[in-house]
């Protein structure tokens, strides 16, 4: 099995330049209304617009986007993801520190839709 998240943006071709630079990633589809970002031919997130009414109860009105969910992304370049989001001007909700229950660096912050990210990167490495 292997998780392919979506999430309800709104502004997919926005939100793909950001995620692109983010997380060094392409463009796998592309258009105003659903994005597939890859990374090595991979799938690790898709958008899709919150006005699209083809996928009838995708998006509820009554709970924001970003709403309970949290996007973790570990990589082996912690530093250099970190001064990516930088250069994004991120809205910082925890500058990057070692989390002492996972023995791991993390840098938390929200992207435009309001969405919680997380950088991680591996057990024991430093900041």
């Amino acid at each position: 099995m292997k998780i392919q998240p979506l999430i309800v943006v709104k502004d997919v071709e926005s939100s793909s330049t950001f995620y692109q630079r983010l997380l060094n990633c392409e463009s796998g589809h592309g258009g105003s209304e659903y994005e597939m970002l890859l990374i090595n031919g991979a799938l690790v997130l898709q958008l899709h617009a919150q006005d699209t009414h083809e996928h009838e109860g995708l998006f509820n009105e009554r709970y924001p986007c970003g709403n309970g969910v949290i996007l973790w992304f570990r990589t082996n370049e912690f530093s250099k993801a970190v001064e990516r989001a930088r250069l994004l001007e991120v809205e910082v909700v925890s500058d990057p520190h070692i989390n002492p229950n996972a023995n791991q660096p993390e840098f938390w912050f929200r992207d435009p839709d309001g969405y919680l990210v997380v950088l991680a990167g591996n057990t024991g490495d430093v900041l």
